[in-house]
């Protein structure tokens, strides 16, 4: 009985294969590959370049590595940055004036690299390959300023200020060679990494579902969370570490933490997902652009020639056949959105040359990006505010009392206010504030993007008149203790600066993190990573417009009052407080500015490719 019934069961199953062949011989691979379609991830590969799929690549897991590199990372980067204004004056004799430029050029530089490494992931590389090669650079970097920290003949010989005899000799030569080298191979790595790390977590969420969104609003959240984690270690114990057992263990230190981050990098990648790269956006976007520019002109040159043949005598026997092929030429394949209406004349037939040929796609891709560069724009005055916490801040702070019961506070470790601020706000306003104010708004975001850079300007605007008022008391007690003209601790707290490192360590939480969610999420795939990028670059431009603000307020002062406000070796005599509220007024007109392109700005509802 059983082997009739198998028999029979074996039988049905020919019989049904055999059907369903002769019903379509094709039908069977074609289910397979809908299937594994289905299961794979479009545009995206794994490690090995193969496609990403579902449930296997992708998700917190693989966000999760890429927060634990970014401590790592920027532990090596702010442990040298925070203090190497001290390196570059105590040990390379550098003038003060000339360490703070070398140190504002370093960081400036770092950061505008970012760009270069958003357009290579999104060129030609990945963002996977892009972070593993600026890693391996930016160790390189660290591995030459730590030998030459180590080394006494490959800095400038020891000296004495105070003696004539014994001058200080400034680093030149070979050996200013090596220390530009290996900083500027830190700054290429660090740019690099900055590129295209936050990209690659971001990459790693589904844009499709709600799940998807809300948790890659809650990497970047913990992306800067990951940052200040990092700055928190780099600013206590390396910088203690720095002045107290010397600078060879503090570039030691950096160097551990860069190569520890690349194992722990690449021991998440089985699990991540990577965007395949789909050519130069900076390409595409000159393209349009010139495209545009050349149709229009020749537009403009067809309804010249139309009108002149309008007023000849034998206009009725040309203008129909002309005013025909012009309509037939200018006519766009597809409808382009009636947003900068300028860039549809790019998708009108037979352009110029063959490699003008756009598509509606690309064109509103196009408009996507110049649609974002004024909210970009706006941000570089709330960075400018922030470059304050590494320049004037920490001067007002060395004036004052540092102590801490009987341990003495180091300048710069004073950055800790903002960073452990930063630890506190960011999962509060994650777990606390997003919750509800998606209750209240019934809303998928809660705060949408703009909202939140809008918010951090505002803080940036409190931090400035704090400062001030920080000033002026400042000023009023050194006044007050007869202490104007001495070098003398002032009898008042450091803490009291703390409440403007607050104010511009919160303006830092809202502002970066919304920026570069907005920027990730509103720009089109194939430029997601540029786009990122911009955060960083914006904060490149805060520090330079810090400088030349200083430059353009001392040349101003000085011609009006005979006295800079800003200049001289005792901060008591510096006008520190008008500065400030010069900042807050620009910061105010900024924030109207910024208000005005926020209220016209519309939120991408749905993706160029759709």
């Amino acid at each position: 009985m059983t082997l009739s019934i198998t028999s029979l069961s074996n039988s049905n199953n020919i019989l049904a294969i055999k059907s369903s062949i002769t019903r379509d011989p094709t039908q069977a691979g074609k289910e397979m590959d809908g299937e594994q379609q289905l299961s794979t991830w479009e545009g995206y590969v794994d490690w090995r370049n193969r496609p990403a799929v579902k449930g296997r690549h992708g998700g917190m897991l693989a966000a999760f590595f890429v927060l634990v590199v970014e401590v790592l990372e920027n532990l090596a980067y702010l442990a040298n940055a925070s203090n190497l204004v001290l390196y570059l004056s105590k040990f390379m004799h550098f003038s003060p004036s000339s360490s703070a430029n070398i140190v504002t050029n370093f960081m400036g530089t770092a950061f505008l690299l970012a760009l270069l490494g958003g357009f290579l992931s999104d060129a030609f590389f990945s963002t996977y390959l892009i972070y593993l090669i600026s890693a391996a650079i930016e160790l390189v970097g660290l591995l030459i300023l730590a030998i030459q920290a180590h080394v006494p003949s490959l800095k400038p010989p020891a000296c004495d200020l105070g003696n004539i005899s014994n001058p200080c000799r400034e680093a030149d030569g070979g050996k200013a060679g090596m220390l530009f080298a290996g900083l500027y191979l830190v700054a290429l790595g660090v740019g690099g990494i900055k590129g295209s790390l936050p990209p690659h977590g971001a990459e790693q969420f589904d844009d499709n579902t709600p799940k998807g969104r809300k948790q890659r609003s809650t990497f970047f959240n913990y992306y800067v969370f990951s940052l200040s984690c990092g700055a928190l270690i780099a600013v206590t114990f390396v910088v203690w570490i720095e002045d107290n057992k010397g600078w060879q263990w503090g570039f030691g230190i950096s160097t551990a933490s860069i190569l520890i981050s690349i194992p722990i990098f690449l021991l998440g990648s089985a699990t991540y997902r990577t965007k395949i790269p789909t050519g130069s956006p900076i390409t595409t976007i000159v393209k349009v652009l010139v495209a545009a520019i050349c149709n229009a002109y020749k537009l403009r040159n067809c309804s010249n020639s139309v009108m002149s043949m309008a007023t000849s005598p034998s206009y009725t026997t040309e203008i129909g056949g002309k005013e025909e092929s012009c309509s037939k030429e200018m006519v766009p394949r597809q409808a382009p959105t009636e947003s900068l209406k300028f860039l549809n004349n790019a998708v009108i037939d037979k352009p110029f040359h063959s490699a003008l040929e756009c598509t509606v796609k690309q064109v509103e891709e196009v408009k996507i990006v110049l649609r974002i560069l004024p909210i970009f724009a706006c941000t570089i005055m709330l960075n400018c505010c922030l470059a304050q916490l590494s320049t004037f801040s920490v001067q007002q702070a060395a004036t004052m009392n540092t102590k801490l019961g009987t341990l003495k506070v180091p300048p710069a470790s004073l950055p800790i206010f903002p960073v452990l601020f930063i630890m506190i706000l960011a999962p509060t306003y994650n777990h606390i504030i997003i919750p509800f104010t998606r209750r209240t708004t019934k809303t998928e975001m809660g705060i949408t993007h703009l909202q939140r850079i809008g918010t951090g300007l505002i803080l940036s605007i409190v931090a400035m008149v704090v400062a001030a008022f920080v000033e002026i008391k400042r000023k009023r007690v050194a006044a007050e203790s007869g202490l104007v003209h001495s070098s003398e601790p002032l009898p008042i707290t450091f803490f009291w600066v703390a409440l403007q490192y607050l104010f511009l360590g919160s303006a830092d939480l809202f502002t970066l993190a919304g920026l570069m969610e907005f920027f990730f999420t509103e720009a089109p795939t194939s430029m997601r990573s540029l786009a990122t990028a911009l955060s960083w670059a914006s904060l490149a431009m805060g520090y330079y417009l810090s400088s030349v603000l200083v430059s353009i307020v001392n040349s101003v002062t000085n011609s009006y009052s005979h006295h800079a406000w800003l200049f001289g070796n005792n901060l008591n005599h510096y006008h520190l407080e008008k500065f400030y509220w010069l900042m807050c007024g620009l910061s105010g007109l900024n924030f109207l500015h910024y208000l005005l392109w926020a209220s016209r700005y519309k939120y991408r509802t749905a993706s160029p490719d759709n």
